[in-house]
């Protein structure tokens, strides 16, 4: 009897850190919301850029937010192009770059922090300046985000707020 009982305690603790890497890490997503997370980041832009409004309305119909947001395929936003100078690095990628995966199969839960600095699976991340705007409705310890690569502005990555549906620019600060 002693030695089953010693067994299945064996068992619990070894099962504890599967447990527990699920907490923070990525996890899949089922249901409905699974499908409203973009299978895949924007297509670079090849038409004639946007051009660049300081005061941009999001908004493209009513009841979506007034923020960079996903509209079934269509990044709503994402439409500026290369020469954006809001989102010029001068080092890209300094910090090295994220290979933690990225697309809706890897679905992490920010752990703390705020735009300027936040993290996830000790990774650590930075709102781009010209996006602060757009995450003040973000909840920095507990929103989930998928990370997908922007094609147009090197070193940037963009964030995906599952809950809101909108997006920001994010610099990859590194583990």
């Amino acid at each position: 009897m002693k030695s089953i009982q010693i067994a299945l305690a064996t068992l619990l603790v070894l099962a504890v850190p599967a447990f527990a890497q699920h907490q923070g890490g990525a996890r899949p997503s089922g249901g409905d919301r699974h499908q409203a997370i973009p299978a895949r980041g924007p297509a670079p832009v090849r038409s004639a850029p946007h051009a660049v409004e300081p005061q941009r309305n999001f908004s493209d119909r009513d009841g979506h937010p007034n923020a960079p947001h996903v509209d079934g395929k269509t990044w709503v936003g994402h439409d500026t192009g290369r020469d954006d100078a809001r989102y010029h690095m001068d080092h890209a990628f300094a910090h090295g770059r994220f290979a933690g995966g990225f697309g809706r199969t890897h679905i992490w839960r920010l752990g703390g922090g705020g735009p300027g600095r936040f993290w996830f699976n000790n990774w650590y991340w930075s709102v781009a300046p010209a996006d602060l705007a757009f995450c003040d409705g973000w909840l920095w310890d507990s929103d989930e985000v998928v990370i997908y690569e922007d094609p147009d502005h090197e070193g940037y990555y963009l964030a995906y707020n599952t809950r809101l549906g909108t997006y920001v620019h994010v610099e990859y600060l590194g583990a």
